[in-house]
């Protein structure tokens, strides 16, 4: 499916690496996700010696969370599925009727999710918005790209989509430094951004202040870019990701885990199961509630019109031939007789029968 294509948003359950390398674990936020009613699982895929290098810190979240002695690589080496499990997830995603994504960090490990596994969509994270090299490679699978920005500015925003679509329409090879901007802005190049590419607006820190949210920078992508623009979520609760798809969010992306209380680096900032699924449940009743933008009345409120609406009545006893004036005529409940927007029409006119106290006048 692509998630651009689709008026209901696409909700993606991040379950990342909160699996801990178990892929019992794994399979079980498989099913957490199914049951929440969630659009895809989204896991991620890497080598960790072609991820990080062995001097790279750890995030201060990271640091919060895991061993403070223990490197960001030995972290990642723990957190690796292998190419076998994945398969087994895949299949078991598809036993449960949900679709199996997975953020690639390295071209081997895209290269098995494409090839190797047959994936439509490749979901990059906001780090590689800088990875030229990475999103050439990308854009040359052909397949749809789910790309979060945060930390980037529009100016990076642009020059990765021009790397994208140089991969899209040039291949991969090395392009020269100013065959990025060209081919964003060549006709053929906005074509396949258009037809392919899906911005998710997403402020990168776990978990995320309200304050430096922006979700208002949603619609400036949209505007910005002319694509398809969704969220990701890094915010406590799940009031945000719901706030998003009143705002026009296609996509929408929450990591979860079984327990918040598990060892490793994202379960502190991510949804339980109850959450997500009220997550789910509450972006569907945005969607319905949203409707069609034309205002007119519904017909759950056609009963209550006369219950609430009200009515020319007598509001003194009135005889057959006096006049109407403002000390007899007034407007009361129920809304069933002649409307009060023609109380000034009926000031002076003669009563052509009794009117005891309360009742609807006639026409």
């Amino acid at each position: 499916m692509n998630p651009s294509q689709t008026t209901r948003a696409y909700v993606i359950a991040e379950a990342g690496v909160n699996h801990n390398g178990d892929l019992d674990l794994a399979r079980r936020l498989v099913d957490a996700a199914a049951q929440a009613g969630a659009d895809a699982v989204k896991f991620q895929t890497f080598r960790a010696e072609d991820l990080v290098s062995r001097h790279a810190p750890k995030a201060d979240y990271q640091r919060l969370s895991t061993h403070p002695e223990e490197s960001q690589l030995a972290m990642i080496r723990q957190l690796e599925l292998d190419h076998a499990a994945h398969r087994i997830l895949h299949d078991h995603c598809r036993e449960r009727g949900i679709a199996f994504l997975s953020t690639p960090f390295d071209p081997v490990s895209l290269e098995f999710l494409v090839a190797g596994m047959g994936l439509e969509t490749i979901k990059l994270s906001s780090g590689e918005v800088t990875n030229g090299p990475f999103l050439v490679r990308v854009g040359a699978t052909g397949k749809r790209v789910i790309l979060s920005t945060g930390m980037s500015t529009l100016n990076e925003i642009s020059v990765a989509l021009g790397a994208l679509a140089f991969g899209m329409i040039m291949g991969d090879f090395p392009p020269e430094p100013d065959d990025f901007a060209r081919v964003r802005r060549h006709p053929e190049g906005a074509a396949q951004l258009q037809k392919n590419v899906t911005l998710l607006h997403c402020t990168t820190e776990y978990p995320a202040p309200f304050a430096e949210v922006n979700l208002r920078a949603m619609e400036n992508l949209g505007d910005t870019f002319g694509l398809p623009v969704g969220y990701s979520d890094h915010t406590p609760g799940i009031a945000i990701p719901i706030a998003a798809v009143a705002r026009g969010a296609c996509v929408i992306e929450k990591h979860f885990t079984l327990d918040r209380t598990l060892p490793g680096p994202d379960h502190r900032a991510s949804l339980e199961p109850d959450e997500l699924t009220g997550m789910v449940e509450a972006i569907r009743q945005v969607e319905l509630a949203l409707g069609d933008g034309r205002k007119r009345p519904m017909p759950s409120e056609m009963g209550n019109r006369e219950v609430a609406r009200k009515s020319l009545v007598a509001i003194a006893p009135i005889r057959c031939g006096e006049p109407f004036t403002s000390a007899n005529l007034g407007v009361k409940r129920p809304g069933n007789g002649i409307s009060p927007m023609a109380y000034w029409q009926w000031l002076g006119r003669v009563a052509s029968r009794d009117y005891p106290l309360d009742a609807l006048i006639e026409p």
